[in-house]
C-alpha cells in the first residue's frame, strides 16, 4: 500500500511539473510575441522616418532617426511623426 502511495505522489509532482512548465512556455511566448511585435513596430517607424526626412529635407524639416522616435512612429504611425514634430518646432524638445 505504501509503494502506491509513493508512485501516485510521484505521479502527481510529474504532472504539476508539466503544467508549471506549459505555463512558463506560454508565458514566454505571449512576452516573446509582444517583444517582437514592439520590435516591428519600431522598424516600421524607423522606415517611415527615413521617407520622412527624405522628402522633408525639400521643405526644411528633419527629425532624428532613434530607437525613441521610431518607436513612438511605429507605435502611433503618422500620428507618432505629427507629435514629434509638436515637440520638436513647438516644445523644442527633440
Amino acid at each position: 500500500m505504501r509503494g502506491d502511495y509513493r508512485v501516485m505522489e510521484g505521479t502527481f509532482s510529474f504532472i504539476v511539473a508539466i503544467l508549471i512548465l506549459v505555463f512558463i512556455l506560454w508565458l514566454l511566448g505571449k512576452s516573446l510575441r509582444l517583444m517582437v511585435k514592439f520590435v516591428l513596430n519600431a522598424l516600421v517607424g524607423f522606415v517611415m522616418l527615413l521617407f520622412f526626412n527624405f522628402f522633408g529635407v525639400l521643405f526644411g524639416v528633419y527629425l532624428p532617426v532613434n530607437i525613441i522616435t521610431s518607436f513612438i512612429t511605429g507605435v502611433f504611425g503618422i500620428a507618432g511623426i505629427a507629435i514629434l514634430l509638436i515637440l520638436k518646432y513647438l516644445f523644442h524638445v527633440i
